[in-house]
């Protein structure tokens, strides 16, 4: 559990309203407020808290990865040789700049770093790794893994009630 525990100060309302807002983040006020028997201020006060709290951290359109041409999801996994130097800093603001990659998390196990990228075909694929990736300072492997069906891909969390 996170040690930030901005969470446990919310009520029963807030997280109804994150779940509300995760469904559908074009709701304005007096739509929440409507859904939440609300009046819009209050639930204005609310949503803004969220915000300011962190909790809410954007909002964003989901779009279909496959309907922009994005026919290839690739995860990578990325091992370094030695870990003391700065090369995986360096990774790691490189990284922050490059739009085809959606998530980088350092990991625990065989790899420092697991990617989660996507791609137009194969090529498009194979291209990104031999000139963006192995490019890397200090990078000693690449593992890549592709799906071959895409079974669930959600933003939404689990809102604890």
């Amino acid at each position: 559990m996170s040690k930030d525990r901005a969470f446990d100060s919310l009520d029963g309302v807030d997280r109804t309203l994150l779940g509300l807002l995760q469904d559908d983040g074009t709701l304005s006020s007096a739509a929440l407020g409507e859904r939440l028997s609300m009046s819009v201020t209050p639930c204005w006060r609310r949503r803004k808290r969220l915000e300011e709290l962190g909790i809410i951290r954007d909002y964003q359109a989901n779009l279909d990865r496959r309907k922009l041409g994005y026919d290839v999801l690739a995860f990578a996994q990325v091992r370094f040789g030695k870990v003391s130097d700065n090369a995986p800093d360096e990774f790691e603001r490189a990284v922050l700049g490059l739009p085809q990659v959606l998530t980088c998390h350092k990991v625990t196990g065989e790899a420092d770093y697991m990617l989660t990228v996507v791609a137009t075909d194969l090529e498009s694929y194979g291209r990104f790794v031999e000139e963006v990736l192995r490019r890397q300072p200090g990078i000693v492997s690449i593992q890549s893994s592709l799906a071959l069906r895409e079974l669930k891909a959600v933003t939404r969390l689990p809102v604890p009630q």
